[in-house]
């Protein structure tokens, strides 16, 4: 197999570093993504861009689910990598691409059906309504190369190969703002399709990433079978695939809950507060971006890891990415402490917004560090198969810390309270998955 970096062998700092840095670039091909959809879509007018806002929570759905699968499959396949056995990484990587299919079907016909009742119940109407109509039949009938892609990534991830699944998601962010222009505003020969040229562009541009996870496992990393199934086999690798994939698809969609709680809480204080947020929420993804890629690379890692038995490796990784979340959390918290009146200026000039977006910044960076030792937690658990610890780790900040916390500290500090609540749950949680992944080393 073709595998870009070994796991198993090489020096472990140098390994990690290698599988973040193009995780980096793809995710950041993902941001590009909603951004050139979004500004495009602002520039027909804000009842199009209220469509498009209103199919977040749906699109978040199927993108949790299939994140969630995604990561049950890098899991199984890094694991049976690292067991050094060929036909299980065989069978759970084309196993897995079939549940990926049979998702799509279901939420492509489920979709299809019940577009109007489901975005009535809300909130949608009228013309806003009809525009997104227009936009998710696509989205929807497309939807199989937006999760097959996911998935078939997260096998190449298992198998050692963070570059090539980066490189097309940035290759397909270019082809999307590209045609997004031309099809929303008819350029050249084509016709105006406004809402819906953006869902054809999205569906086009995916089906790259389809076409390019198709060919790099079969062809080069040579892991797709399409020998006759047998029922029990196919059944056994849903089972293992599931059994990590569905905890984390909850998780995932339990952390834009939290972001509403934040939301509710600062708009009985001010639209001020609410404005802030909004800001430093869309700056916060681009300021954890290598934390957030740090965790994803290290399932592979560790599970691969796991599977061989190397735990010594295992345990010098995590010193290596806990010193790589120190600097870069230390950097990022420099840089924002500094920069982020000017950062804030570029967003708003309102200077109550202004006031509270560098308040945000000058106090939830400075947890980063610990939000990072959580996120190498569900990392650790869900590798060595263990997804449910992984869950209520992220359970415990959102839901035993944070909202209690944010409540009470809302009635003394007000927005600051509820800024400070959401550090200290970062700091609650990092330290339990710290000492819980390090007892269990010590089992080891």
């Amino acid at each position: 197999m073709g595998n870009k970096v070994s796991l198993l062998e090489h020096h472990v700092t140098r390994t990690i570093v290698r599988l973040t840095g193009p995780m980096i670039f793809g995710m950041l091909g993902m941001m590009i993504y909603n951004l050139i959809d979004t500004y495009y879509v602002s520039l027909l007018g804000t009842r199009e861009l209220a469509a498009l806002s209103f199919t977040y929570p749906v699109v978040l759905i199927v993108n949790s689910v299939s994140l969630g699968i995604g990561m049950g499959t890098t899991s199984v396949v890094a694991r049976a990598m690292g067991e050094d056995r060929y036909d299980l990484v065989v069978a759970r990587s084309t196993d897995s691409l079939i549940l990926g299919i049979l998702i799509s079907v279901v939420f492509s016909t489920i979709g299809v059906l019940t577009i109007r009742p489901v975005f009535r119940l809300l909130g949608a109407q009228g013309e806003v309504l009809e525009i997104i109509v227009s936009y998710m039949r696509i989205w929807f009938i497309g939807s199989v190369f937006v999760v097959v892609p996911m998935i078939g990534n997260s096998v190449l991830r298992a198998l050692g190969d963070t570059k090539a699944p980066s490189y097309v998601m940035l290759f397909s962010a270019l082809v999307n703002a590209v045609l997004d222009p031309i099809l929303i505003f008819g350029l050249g020969p084509f016709p105006r399709l406004e809402v819906p040229g953006a869902a054809i562009a999205t569906v086009i541009a995916r089906m790259i990433t389809f076409i390019a996870a198709l060919y790099l496992l079969y062809h080069r990393e040579r892991v797709l079978s399409f020998k006759p199934m047998v029922f029990k086999a196919l059944m056994d690798s849903f089972k293992a695939i599931l059994y990590i994939g569905i905890p984390n698809a909850f998780i995932r969609m339990v952390q834009p809950f939290g972001v509403g709680i934040i939301t509710a809480l600062l708009a009985a204080i001010s639209v001020e507060s609410v404005a802030g947020f909004g800001i430093a929420a869309k700056v916060e993804r681009f300021s954890i971006i290598v934390i957030a890629a740090l965790s994803v690379v290290m399932i592979p890692y560790i599970g691969q890891n796991y599977g061989a038995k190397a735990y010594g490796r295992i345990k010098e990784g995590l010193r290596a990415s806990y010193r790589i979340i120190a600097l870069s959390s230390a950097v990022v918290y420099g840089l924002l402490f500094f920069l982020a009146p000017y950062i804030g200026g570029l967003f708003s000039e309102d200077q109550g917004v202004i006031e509270v977006f560098v308040t945000y910044s000058r106090i939830v960076p400075l947890f980063y560090g610990v939000y990072g030792l959580q996120l190498m937690g569900n990392s650790f658990y869900n590798a060595v198969n263990s997804p449910f610890i992984a869950a209520a780790i992220t359970i415990i900040q959102m839901f035993v810390v944070f909202i209690p916390l944010g409540f009470l500290l809302r009635i003394f500090l007000g927005y600051v309270g509820v800024f400070l609540a959401l550090g200290l749950s970062f700091l609650v949680t990092g330290a339990l998955a710290l000492w819980m992944v390090s007892r269990r080393m010590k089992t080891w």
